[in-house]
């Protein structure tokens, strides 16, 4: 083997639930391939098709190396090459200029780019708590699912991944594993050989609810109608662990009557399924263990997406299946992870400030917000990274409407010249996971991960720490907190609770957390139990109880727009993230929308026409699939494509609305009625 050729371990950096432990194969100083880690057992060698292909996202023909400013009308997406220096310095001046007005007109916009707590918020949050920004509500992906959590287990807590290998029956609830936690589905087909069930609960045939034992295709946003009739026939039949009731749960009586409001027949008429599939599906959890249940977050993009999580998160309880380490829930495990958010951000540099907030699902309306005592300033400035709100916020033409205005002065921080970078003042470059160093916790297991450097960046590109740290210079912060560097502040991210030499010797560190973490109660709720009433929620005015929440766009409601969309990811992207690397796009083919054949036919519809999905919002066009993959009365937009790689410049968030979900003000990308017609 040549001398020069080294591998580097890192962390996938993506938004999944699986964080896998790469290992970069390195040739002087090129990256030549990237693979999963063997010897971290979550990944055990193996990576999605995306994530396998990182060096083509890296040294990709279009990735940004320099920094740009525009030249012409803003989407114009034409821009000149400048120096770093120019471009800092020019952003530094506006923001200056517009902090001297009021530092809350200034918007940080970021989600999960990147997952890593460094390249994060790490020295970003530094950065905007000295100059007094508007906070960012980071709600476009789980928080209502998190909030419904919160409010009934006590935070994002739950059973630990690879036990689901030992359980009897396994309801994969609201996820498309195979495409969306493959080291899950893994586990899955372990239990399975082993004699598990599987049941997938979606209103999509998806590549997982095929192969599972049974799917129930359920209409959209009907989740906690299920999960009531469900806890209806645990109580009808004492299939209940009385015992666990008592002694680890709060709520108990009130939460009987509720459920046995909803007997099987109401709620298969609300879920659009039949009795039988309600009754067997509480048979087998109510006899089978041990029983787990994997949530995912497709199920709370709806109104009552909070209350739906609720409802499901309160069935483990009653049947007593946190006793075994195979029973019990997973949605998320990010609150097990000890992180110190207050030394990496220090809040302390608000110095008493206390700046308003901006939901970032609402960031169409907000841009076009003229400013009110109420709203507070106009925004003037929008600091993009990680993100590209453009193609992923919804009703995307009002958001392309605030991009567009001429008085907005925006900054991008990109790998790739994306529908939001298309629309930026300022263009700068940022480095990919290969070319800094990163710190990363995990929503589908329970180890630290750790990301060093596998090659020196490529071009000009910076870190966005870097970034951060050079405007900072320039705005006059002289904080010694902005001096840190990447690998210090890797280290501040768990301080001494986790050993920080076991992170480099091996690039992950598994916490100490109990095989069966409820099996005795001990839930981090206020009461210490699992609440199925939760006097948090009562005390804001809410209903306490989970409750079935009829959607905001409900089917049957609207002769205009008969159709109910939902618009899971395209299997080979993830999220707006390798849309423009060529093999993943070559796989997917085209924007895509799967329709039933009953819907289909009545509107004289085959597959392979372009159709316009569209209602009141807005419009897309895309190639439409006949599929058994869609339900009668629901569509499937495959999402998020590029709008500029879509037809007409568009994609299915034209279509979306801004409204928010009942708990954790999330979107309700899944709540949403349409019409499809074929173009003529």
């Amino acid at each position: 083997m040549n001398s020069t050729v080294h591998t580097i371990r890192g962390a996938c950096p993506h938004d999944c639930p699986d964080t896998c432990s790469l290992v970069t194969t390195v040739d002087n100083g090129v990256a030549l391939r990237v693979q999963g880690n063997a010897g971290h057992p979550h990944t055990d060698g193996a990576l999605c098709t995306k994530v396998s292909r990182y060096t083509e996202r890296t040294y990709h023909p279009e990735r940004l190396l320099h920094p740009l400013v525009r030249t012409g009308p803003k989407g114009s997406g034409q821009f000149k090459r400048v120096g770093w220096d120019e471009a800092l310095d020019t952003v530094a001046q506006r923001l200056k200029d517009i902090a001297a007005r009021n530092p809350q007109a200034v918007v940080p916009y970021s989600y999960a780019g990147t997952m890593g707590l460094v390249q994060g918020e790490g020295m970003a949050a530094r950065f905007f708590h000295r100059l007094g920004a508007s906070f960012l509500d980071r709600t476009i992906c789980a928080s209502a699912g998190g909030e419904g959590l919160i409010q009934t287990l006590g935070g994002k807590v739950g059973m630990k991944v690879e036990h689901f290998a030992e359980s009897k029956l396994i309801l994969i609830w609201g996820s498309n594993s195979i495409g969306s936690n493959l080291h899950f589905w893994r586990l899955a087909q372990q239990a399975k050989r082993n004699g598990a069930r599987l049941v997938c609960i979606d209103p999509r045939r998806s590549e997982t609810a095929e192969k599972c034992h049974e799917h129930i295709a359920l209409r959209p946003g009907t989740d906690a109608a299920l999960a009531l009739a469900l806890m209806h026939q645990l109580i009808s039949h004492d299939w209940l662990d009385h015992d666990y009731i008592a002694q680890h749960t709060l709520g108990w009586e009130a939460l009987r009557e509720r459920a046995l409001q909803w007997p099987p027949e109401r709620a298969a008429e609300v879920c659009g399924i039949p009795v039988q599939q309600i009754t067997d599906l509480a048979r087998d959890y109510g006899t089978t263990r041990p029983a787990a249940i994997r949530l995912n977050y497709g199920m709370q993009r709806v109104r009552g997406g909070g209350n739906a999580v609720r409802a499901v998160a309160c069935l483990p309880a009653l049947v007593g299946a946190w006793r075994q380490p195979a029973g019990g829930l997973l949605l998320s495990s990010s609150a097990q992870f000890p992180v110190n958010r207050v030394a990496l951000h220090k809040p302390e540099l608000l110095a008493g400030r206390t700046p308003r907030t901006i939901n970032m699902s609402t960031i169409g309306n907000d841009l076009l917000n003229p400013g009110s005592a109420a709203f507070g300033p106009q925004i003037e400035a929008l600091i993009v990274y990680n993100s590209n709100p453009v193609a992923v916020a919804p009703e995307s033409g009002k958001v392309v409407q605030g991009f567009l205005r001429e008085d907005l002065f925006t900054v991008v921080l990109e790998h790739f010249q994306t529908d939001t970078a298309d629309h930026a003042d300022v263009i700068l470059p940022a480095t990919t996971q290969l070319e800094h160093w990163d710190i990363h916790t995990s929503y589908g297991h329970t180890d630290v991960l750790l990301n060093r450097p596998a090659i020196t960046p490529v071009g000009e590109a910076r870190t966005n720490t870097d970034i951060f740290r050079a405007l900072a210079a320039r705005m006059g912060f002289d904080d010694p907190c902005f001096a840190d560097d990447d690998e210090t502040l890797c280290r501040t991210a768990f301080g001494g609770t986790v050993d920080f030499q076991t992170l480099l010797d091996q690039g992950f560190a598994t916490l100490p957390i109990p095989e069966a973490p409820f099996a005795n109660g001990g839930f981090p709720t206020p009461s210490g139990r699992c609440e199925f009433f939760s006097a948090r929620l009562a005390a804001q005015g809410m209903d306490g109880l989970p409750d079935h929440l009829p959607n905001h766009e409900l089917a049957g409601t609207s002769s205009a727009y008969p159709l109910a969309m939902i618009s899971p990811p395209a299997r080979n992207f993830l999220n707006s993230s390798f849309v423009n690397v060529q093999s993943l796009r070559d796989i997917e083919g085209e924007p895509l929308l799967e329709i039933n054949a009953d819907d289909a036919l009545s509107r004289g519809i085959e597959t392979g026409q372009m159709v316009r999905v569209f209602n009141d919002r807005g419009e897309y066009h895309c190639k439409v699939k006949v599929s058994p993959r869609a339900r009668p009365g629901v569509v499937n937009g495959l999402g998020i494509w590029w709008r500029k790689l879509g037809p007409m410049g568009t994609n299915v968030n034209e279509v979306t609305s801004q409204q928010l979900t009942d708990m954790g003000r999330g979107p309700v990308f899944y709540d949403c009625l349409v019409e499809v017609a074929s173009v003529r």
